[in-house]
């Protein structure tokens, strides 16, 4: 007996360069007439790309979750307060109130469990320091992240340490889900292979990023200490979890059933914060261009069935 196919859409963090991952979603659909939501039967997010992986669980299109980043930042990156630097020692960067507001615009009152697809969203539970996942009542356990108001998830797994304050959710102190899975790939894996029980070469996975700059690293790191890693620590760890989940899937699956996309910027271009909005765009159309021809070869011969939920589909 032959296992039907299964593929997985992958988000990564990455802030407002969220705007690339909606951008390239935009033009693959209107290039090759499709729907993407269509042909993925799970899609996992992270931070930014789980915001996104929200909207189109919610029935956003591709072009519409882009031109809400291209209201957001204005919105909710901005600070005129000469004293920021000094205030983002002690406390986020941003408050919390803007983005809430953004999002509750474009999603509503609307609880997770509508979602129209299998979701996996990560975050972290830091009073607990353990990992946290939202997911969608695709198994018959999952009895109560489905009731979870979609902009509480997205607050939670948006709240990027120093940029974002954590977002309080039942008792949980909730942050970023970047913390561990930037790129969550092999966390919708092995949802995939584990609870759901896919046979591995079953599964096709598209992992899109939102670019990337490889940074010279300076020999100051080899000598170790407190002040040579301060500034690179982060970024090193998060490059580092980004490129070890992509390899890992790549190692479980043939290379011919992955695609990842996520291209290199200049150093310094590009922040979690500040973007190029007409740049970063551009980028997106360029990449899209090249991959798809890739993705129509490898996901749009696919079409996802219909994704019933165990429990918010009987909530009455």
């Amino acid at each position: 007996m032959t296992t039907q196919r299964f593929q997985i859409l992958s988000l990564d963090g990455g802030g407002l360069r969220g705007m690339f991952s909606a951008a390239v979603l935009a033009r693959l659909e209107e290039d090759l007439g499709i729907r993407v939501t269509d042909h993925f039967d799970l899609i996992a997010g992270t931070s930014t790309g789980g915001i996104i992986a929200l909207g189109l669980g919610l029935g956003m299109t591709p072009r519409e979750i882009l031109e809400f980043y291209t209201d957001l930042g204005p919105r909710v990156f901005r600070d005129r307060s000469r004293l920021r630097g000094l205030r983002h020692l002690v406390r986020a960067k941003y408050a919390a109130g803007p983005l809430r507001a953004a999002l509750t615009e474009v999603l509503g009152e609307r609880t997770f469990g509508e979602s129209t697809k299998r979701l996996v969203i990560t975050s972290y539970n830091v009073g607990a320091d353990d990992v946290y996942l939202f997911r969608t009542p695709h198994l018959p356990q999952l009895t109560r992240d489905w009731r979870e108001r979609a902009v509480d998830v997205a607050m939670a797994t948006a709240a990027a340490p120093t940029y974002l304050p954590g977002m309080p959710l039942g008792g949980t102190r909730l942050v970023d889900g970047g913390v561990w899975a930037n790129n969550p790939a092999m966390v919708a894996l092995t949802e995939a292979v584990g609870p759901l029980g896919l046979p591995l070469d079953a599964i096709r996975v598209f992992s899109l990023g939102t670019t990337t700059d490889v940074r010279h690293r300076s020999r100051r790191l080899d000598g170790g200490g407190l002040l040579p890693w301060a500034r690179d620590a982060v970024e090193v760890l998060m490059r580092a979890q980004s490129e070890s989940a992509i390899k890992q899937v790549r190692h479980f699956l043939s290379n011919d059933r992955v695609l990842r996309l996520n291209p290199t910027v200049p150093t310094g271009v590009l922040a979690l914060d500040k973007v190029d909005a007409d740049d970063l765009i551009g980028r997106a159309a360029h990449e899209s261009r090249t991959a798809s021809p890739s993705f129509n070869r490898c996901f749009a011969d696919h079409r996802a069935p219909a994704y019933v939920p165990y429990h918010a589909a009987r909530k009455d």
